[in-house]
């Protein structure tokens, strides 16, 4: 099995040496939520700090209360002895991957650590794309065929993976879809693996939101955390709802978590529990949050449909997926490099997220635009109008002039190529 570094962090770490070279990057490779962490977990984590042992390895029971509370509050019945924590809802992911066993089925495109991760335990992912217009759930039908299949060829499939909201595409699954994958998922016996860290990042918070625990409460697992909410990626804390009485997958998850990272950090454990009772002062920030993904991914969105992109409007978290095909510069991985070679402007190449390489497909993530220092996130945080400050307006008038350019120069270019072919084959 080769193994290589996670497509977001090489790029992230590919873009930082560029710009300590003294290149002028546009990173908009990176989906880390961007702005600082809120005072009041700040020191919840600074009184906690002196707590160094190990803990229980479902988490301690303050946090699993209060991560039941916060399901509890989204009309989701949960019981704290069925609360999992782990170092990120990432390694949740990977553990009830490798706990549930079988193959997995997951969109195409999906975010780019689970195809991998299903590799890493020896499982075989089944992409099936969207809906028209929707992410992160598969089509329900071309799930059918595709498991069946599958399952003709002697392979077990026993899981569905789906996003909602989605990355890479910052869209939606619709409630109908969710309601129709239920009842698919029901019928072939799957596990739902619901994977919900942008929940509270929707923008349109009248927009219809259907979790598959709503409707398959028996057969759904929900993971979230506080990494793109409340920007605490570093801090490495998320959460798993299993379903009431899904004793052997608890066992088994716990197994997997005591022989892999044995508990989440303590100090970080306090200041998460106090995060998920949802105090007035970080339901606001979470709000804020919200308004400034929406505003600024709205505002790439424009960039990229004025450049003549074909790119659907992002609705929840901090994700466009914009197709550069009308360009016809080559496929995915062509495009991401060109844009950064020539134009400063890092993206992600769409056949990391399990996408057609062939096709001119980028994920392009806006949370890193809102500033270089804690000041300026700040600032861009509590502004009214936060595109007008110079910083984000800067980087949204680099990205409009790279596409510009890249969709002027490139025709010139293909021309000029076609005319020195011409003159070689009569010279």
């Amino acid at each position: 099995m080769t193994v290589t570094l996670s497509a977001t962090l090489a790029a992230n770490e590919d873009i930082e040496r560029r710009r300590r070279a003294g290149e002028r990057v546009l990173n908009l490779a990176f989906g880390e939520a961007g702005l600082p962490v809120h005072p009041a977990l700040r020191d919840k984590l600074v009184a906690a700090s002196e707590r160094n042992g190990y803990g229980p390895v479902a988490g301690a029971a303050e946090l699993r209360e209060a991560a039941a509370g916060y399901w509890n509050r989204r009309g989701l019945a949960t019981d704290p002895d069925y609360v999992v924590c782990g170092p990120g809802s990432k390694s949740l992911l990977y553990g009830m991957i490798l706990a549930l066993g079988g193959d997995i089925v997951m969109t195409a495109p999906s975010w780019v650590s689970y195809a991998a991760q299903a590799d890493l335990v020896g499982a075989k992912p089944i992409m099936v794309p969207a809906p028209p217009g929707e992410g992160g759930a598969p089509d329900p039908d071309k799930l059918v065929s595709a498991v069946l299949h599958a399952r003709t060829q002697g392979r077990t499939v026993r899981s569905l993976l789906v996003t909602l909201p989605d990355n890479p595409t910052g869209r939606l699954a619709s409630p109908r879809t969710i309601h129709r994958l239920v009842e698919v998922a029901r019928e072939l016996d799957l596990v739902i693996i619901s994977d919900e860290i942008y929940r509270d990042l929707l923008h349109d918070t009248a927009l219809p939101y259907t979790s598959p625990a709503d409707l398959a409460p028996e057969r759904t697992v929900i993971t979230t955390g506080l990494s793109k909410s409340l920007a605490l990626g570093g801090w490495r804390i998320g959460v798993a709802r299993l379903p009431d009485g899904a004793t052997q997958l608890r066992r088994q998850l716990l197994a997997v978590a005591s022989e892999i990272w044995s508990a989440p950090a303590a100090p970080v454990q306090d200041a998460a529990a106090y995060a998920f009772t949802e105090p007035p002062e970080l339901v606001e920030r979470v709000n804020q949050s919200r308004r400034l993904h929406a505003k600024v991914s709205r505002a790439v969105y424009d960039r990229f449909v004025e450049a003549g992109c074909a790119v659907a409007k992002p609705q929840g978290g901090f994700y466009l997926y914009p197709d550069l095909g009308h360009l016809r510069l080559g496929g995915s991985a062509e495009v991401t490099r060109i844009l950064l070679d020539e134009h400063g402007i890092g993206v992600l190449p769409g056949h990391a997220f399990g996408d057609d390489p062939s096709a001119a497909r980028v994920r392009v993530a806006t949370s890193l635009l809102y500033g270089e220092s804690t000041e300026e996130r700040l600032t861009a945080l509590n502004s009214a109008d936060p595109l007008c400050l110079p910083w984000i307006s800067g980087s949204l008038d680099h990205l409009l002039m790279g596409l510009k350019e890249l969709s002027v120069r490139r025709p010139r270019e293909r021309h000029r190529s076609l005319v020195s072919q011409l003159g070689e084959s009569l010279g």
